[in-house]
């Protein structure tokens, strides 16, 4: 089965997505900082706008960093958004060193339980990509997808990296969900690598501006993309 997640902004975004095919939404505000947690009223529109399953982003800062208090507030805004209707997040830190946070990552992902959850880019950011690759790979706890580019460049830059570890096997072919940059050219290359989940946001809008709506005949012809590379 493949996966087709569209970012969601406003609850025509959501209807949008629902009308063209796609699998899930992610929930997200200011895109100017690629993505921070949405307020929880915009999850229960989009609740209300979509039966689609609603993953929401738990960032609340430009960067991959984090910090106790900050920590705090992710937790009861995690609660929030569950109680809005979440079927699951997305979240991640690196440390001061640029290494995987992994005391804060389980802190969180300990809190959103037992709803799955996704560790965003901050993957493709870490200073040695390798070993934090590895590291969120075997993270566990409730952990299904990792959002990633294979690099901080995007896709187009890190395509060999992502098919290298779709290569390791089913359990990670099945974790990477291929997003950043994402264009109809990868799809093919990296379906046939094993990756079948995969990620856009510009580009089901028109003009690839996060100023236009999500358009539902764009998300209609990924849709049929990703099914006839990946398998529906």
């Amino acid at each position: 089965m493949s996966l087709l997640e569209v970012i969601a902004l406003n609850a025509d975004d959501a209807r949008a997505a629902q009308e063209g095919g796609a699998d899930r939404i992610e929930a997200v505000a200011d895109m100017a900082a690629d993505g921070l947690t949405p307020d929880p009223d915009l999850v229960a529109e989009l609740r209300a706008a979509t039966s689609l399953p609603i993953r929401v982003m738990l960032r609340a800062n430009a960067g991959f960093r984090t910090s106790i208090p900050e920590l705090d507030r992710l937790h009861r805004a995690a609660d929030l958004h569950r109680q809005a209707g979440a079927d699951g997040f997305v979240l991640g830190f690196l440390d001061p060193l640029g290494a995987v946070d992994t005391g804060a990552v389980g802190k969180l992902a300990a809190v959103v339980a037992p709803l799955p959850w996704t560790f965003h880019r901050a993957l493709d950011h870490a200073t040695a990509p390798e070993p934090a690759w590895r590291t969120v790979r075997d993270l566990g706890g409730g952990l299904d997808t990792v959002l990633t580019a294979g690099s901080p460049r995007g896709v187009d830059a890190g395509v060999d990296v992502l098919v290298r570890r779709a290569a390791e096997g089913p359990r990670s072919a099945g974790l990477i969900m291929a997003g950043g940059g994402l264009r109809r050219k990868h799809v093919a290359v990296l379906a046939a690598a094993g990756v079948t989940a995969f990620h856009v946001g510009t580009a089901v809008r028109p003009d690839g501006s996060w100023d236009a709506p999500v358009d539902a005949r764009l998300v209609r012809e990924w849709r049929a993309l990703v099914s006839a590379a990946a398998g529906r």
